[in-house]
């Protein structure tokens, strides 16, 4: 058995043989008879090598049967606890004197691989408790100084974060009726604050201009209104001045009616306009012979056309439907075909045709006036907008109609292009949706 121990080795997940362990002092004294002795002599020329580890505390050496052959002197006579059951490298904590160790149990193999014994080593936990220990009161030390370290960080760190949204709500609270000019100081940084500035400016502008249109919409309004009361107020002032004859008062009474029916006409459009720009109306949307309506608002439209012997050119597809309002249908063709007629000359013809093209129901209504600039073509829809301001003393409007217009067909879905040349003449086209 000495030559068996003495040529031992350690299995591939443990030592590869006694001779990794170096100077490791072992009893010389075996705790059996002579033989064993004999066998200890042999082991203990190989335990003579394990001498000079400094992280192993103690080393024991048993056979297969348990017996201990070997154990360093530090042990005295106390000896390693260990488990034959196990085969392979085992490691498990136990006591010696009264004190915790950590152990590591590996088998001994010979030149056949059969296990001859166990080599047990262990080292005592004391200095790693003690460290362990350390640790934890360092640790208790410094953790209230570590979570107010963190918080005075965490508040400067978020106190820079939010400076820029104080600076987004600082200028929204500046922002007035009278001092809309004031806009967000937008960050370097093209994050998620950066989006949020350029929104804000965003929707900023659409008040400001919100703003504006309703400034100019009332002083357009009053300006409207305050023409003719003051045209009515002057035409009166003379008329009682002195006496005249019936024949004159008639003819200025019939112009302060004319401007008075004007008046009241601006009044309802804008009324009509206020009420339109409403979300809260709705339309009774049907299906309707497109060319029925058309007859109906040129019939409408036939003694503004004979004043002036002005023909109607037709070309009406009967078959064509279209989904709208029969009542916003018919204000949005007297509309168009008024201004047609309007600013149409004497004598001359207004074109209207019901077709399909481009797989849309379309309406296209023409004449041949003096037409409009293109610079001025994308302003015709807006409230109170003239080409030529001049054109009112003469076409009684009131700069309202192609506003209504434009409402009535977005609410029914109609798309509404406008071309037009200087004295050649403009061109309407209604885009109807499918039915």
């Amino acid at each position: 058995i000495n030559e068996v121990f003495t040529e031992a080795r350690f299995p591939k997940e443990g030592f590869r043989s006694l001779s990794d362990f170096k100077s490791v002092d072992i009893d010389d004294k075996s705790e059996d008879d002579d033989d064993d002795e004999n066998q200890g002599d042999s082991i203990d020329s190989s335990g003579e090598q394990l001498e000079g580890r400094a992280d192993i505390e103690y080393i024991q050496i048993v056979d297969g049967t348990g017996r201990i052959f070997r154990r360093s002197e530090n042990l005295y006579r106390n000896t390693l606890a260990f488990d034959l059951g196990h085969e392979g490298r085992y490691f498990f904590n136990s006591r010696l004197w009264g004190s915790t160790v950590r152990q590591v149990q590996t088998p001994l193999l010979n030149n056949l691989g059969t296990r001859v014994g166990y080599l047990v080593i262990a080292v005592p936990m004391k200095n790693a408790i003690i460290v362990l220990q350390d640790l934890e009161k360092v640790f208790l030390l410094s953790f209230p100084v570590i979570i107010l370290t963190l918080f005075v960080l965490s508040r400067s760190i978020a106190g820079r974060s939010i400076r820029p949204v104080e600076k987004v709500i600082a200028t929204a609270e500046q922002m007035t009726q009278s001092n809309l000019d004031q806009r967000i100081v937008m960050p370097q940084n093209h994050d998620e604050l950066y989006r949020l500035a350029a929104t804000i400016n965003a929707l900023f502008d659409r008040i400001q201009e919100a703003f504006q249109r309703e400034k100019q919409f009332t002083a357009d309004a009053s300006h409207e209104l305050k023409t003719p009361l003051a045209v009515v107020k002057g035409t009166l002032e003379v008329l009682i001045r002195k006496p005249r004859e019936r024949e004159y008062y008639e003819s200025k009474v019939q112009f302060c009616l004319g401007e008075l029916n004007r008046m009241a006409m601006l009044v309802d459009q804008l009324l009509l306009l206020a009420r339109y720009e409403s979300s809260k109306v709705t339309s009774s949307i049907e299906t309707l012979i497109l060319s029925l309506h058309v007859e109906e608002a040129l019939e409408r439209m036939r003694h503004l056309a004979d004043e002036k012997q002005i023909s109607f050119r037709l070309d009406l597809d009967e078959k064509l439907k279209v989904a709208g309002d029969a009542a916003m249908l018919g204000m949005i063709l007297e509309n168009i075909i008024s201004n047609a007629v309007k600013y149409s000359s004497a004598g001359s013809s207004v074109s209207v045709v019901v077709e399909r093209r481009e797989n849309l129901t379309t309406c296209t209504i023409s004449d041949s006036g003096m037409g409009i600039p293109e610079e001025k073509l994308q302003n015709v829809f807006e409230r109170f907008y003239r080409v030529d301001q001049s054109r009112n003393s003469t076409t009684g409007g009131t700069g309202l109609g192609l506003a209504i217009v434009r409402k009535l067909a977005d609410l029914q879905k109609i798309r509404i292009t406008i071309k037009s040349a200087v004295n050649q003449g403009t061109t309407v086209t209604l885009r109807f949706p499918g039915v």
